[in-house]
């Protein structure tokens, strides 16, 4: 019977061990603050933020949640972004994606001061990751080393197949599981939508990171027995017997491949809660001077 890695139960544990670490920094005259850009009317975008609010209030935090108009200029978003990198009160920067297609999300991001870049996408962060140096590491690939991690699940030596090669989570993920650190050391394959065959790698691999945003493309035929899944897919399909009409799904068969697993995160609430509870996590290093690695 494989092991359902709970992304709920890991990310409520953090939520505790978090509040625990801002009252001691309250002590020291330290509320830890995350700013917040959103920018247009995005329905997805708003549930985000303020579910990222909600947290922050949770644990004690401060938060600061500015909602412009659709209509910004690209110089407006920056003018902000500089006022919040000069802020001492504010620890963590965060622009919710994505942003309306007349503004440079690269720019915007290669204006976020590093040490506040607590999403971890600024170059500079993601250089010093591929180099092994201590940063920010982005949420979803630390929501997922975290998983890992307290789930006692050992990496060192294993073949990790990530399928997806984003900077939010495919390239991130790999290079963080091929470091020479604790709880990690892997063997890492990256593959993508130029394989001749997906599961010729699959099929390899001790540990799978799906991330490619495919419902269902991973299948019960395409994995070992034993392997351990985690599977970062959200992905909405149509499901008329439901009452919403639709219903959400991973990037890997969960019923097919939960029979051949050892261990698999399930779809809802496997890595997304990990997600906002790094976040917060970053923003707390962030207060303390801290970075990971």
């Amino acid at each position: 019977m494989a092991l359902i890695i709970d992304g709920k139960k890991i990310a409520a544990e953090i939520k505790n061990e978090l509040m625990s670490e801002v009252q001691a920094l309250k002590v020291k005259n330290i509320t830890p603050k995350l700013a917040l850009l959103i920018v247009g009317s995005d329905p997805a975008s708003q549930i985000y933020v303020k579910s990222k609010e909600k947290l922050c209030n949770e644990i004690g935090m401060a938060s600061l949640v500015l909602h412009k108009e659709e209509a910004i200029t690209e110089n407006e978003i920056l003018k902000i972004i500089r006022a919040w990198n000069d802020a001492p009160d504010i620890h963590g920067i965060l622009v919710q994606l994505p942003l309306p297609k007349h503004i440079n999300e690269n720019k915007i991001l290669l204006n976020i001061n590093p040490s506040k870049d607590v999403d971890g996408f600024h170059p500079e962060n993601i250089g010093r990751l591929v180099t092994g140096l201590p940063t920010y590491i982005p949420c979803t690939p630390l929501g997922i080393y975290e998983l890992l991690k307290r789930y006692e699940i050992d990496l060192k030596g294993k073949h990790c197949v990530v399928v997806g090669r984003s900077n939010i989570v495919g390239k991130p993920i790999a290079n963080l599981l091929v470091q020479k650190v604790p709880n990690a050391n892997a063997i890492v394959t990256i593959c993508h939508t130029a394989a001749h065959s997906m599961s010729h790698y699959t099929k390899q691999a001790d540990i799978i990171i799906a991330a490619v945003g495919v419902p269902e493309l991973i299948r019960g035929d395409d994995v070992k027995d034993g392997v351990v899944v985690i599977d970062v897919g959200i992905n909405r399909i149509s499901a008329p017997e439901t009452e919403k009409g639709y219903k959400i799904v991973g990037d890997v068969a969960y019923n097919e491949v939960l029979q051949k697993a050892s261990a698999i995160t399930p779809v809802p609430g496997g890595v997304g809660p990990m997600t906002i509870a790094m976040l917060l996590t970053n923003t707390i290093r962030a207060a303390k001077n801290e970075v990971y690695l």
